[in-house]
């Protein structure tokens, strides 16, 4: 091995970092939780205050998105996830909202886990960009929802 390769790996980034710090924090939350509808509860009041702390164009997103998949699929629980709002089935996220301030990006993005069933072909979309929650896009959002989970 040459110990001349300058392009090599040089780490996490800050908002890397700090995403799996949130996600460290919310385990251990997670775990001291007693009943299971106890830890539904304070999921959802988690993503909710999560939510509520982006700033305004990626909070009234995060709002209408998460008022769509819990209206149009309520086998997702919320929680959080790397810090981010998320929408798991039994324990499992299926769904994801990312703000566009979270990894510094241009646009928030929705996002799908593996677990979500959208499989089409040989090659899908698994996340979308989002810049403006419009009707047709809570219309989109329905409709990928239920087949995640269908």
């Amino acid at each position: 091995m040459s110990g001349t390769d300058t392009t090599g790996y040089e780490g996490f980034t800050a908002e890397e970092r700090a995403a799996m710090k949130d996600h460290a924090k919310e385990m251990k939350t997670a775990a001291r939780r007693a009943s299971r509808a106890d830890k539904a509860a304070q999921a959802e009041r988690d993503v909710l205050a999560k939510i509520a702390e982006m700033q305004e164009s990626d909070r009234v997103m995060a709002e209408r998105v998460h008022a769509v998949i819990t209206a149009n699929a309520p086998a997702l629980a919320p929680k959080l996830w790397y810090g981010m709002p998320s929408y798991a089935l039994d324990g499992k996220v299926v769904c994801f909202f990312q703000s566009a301030e979270k990894f510094k990006a241009r646009y928030a993005t929705l996002g799908f886990s593996d677990q979500a069933r959208l499989d089409e072909g040989t090659m899908w979309a698994a996340g979308f960009a989002l810049t403006e929650v419009t009707p047709e896009v809570e219309t989109r959002i329905a409709e990928l929802v239920k087949r995640a989970v269908g």
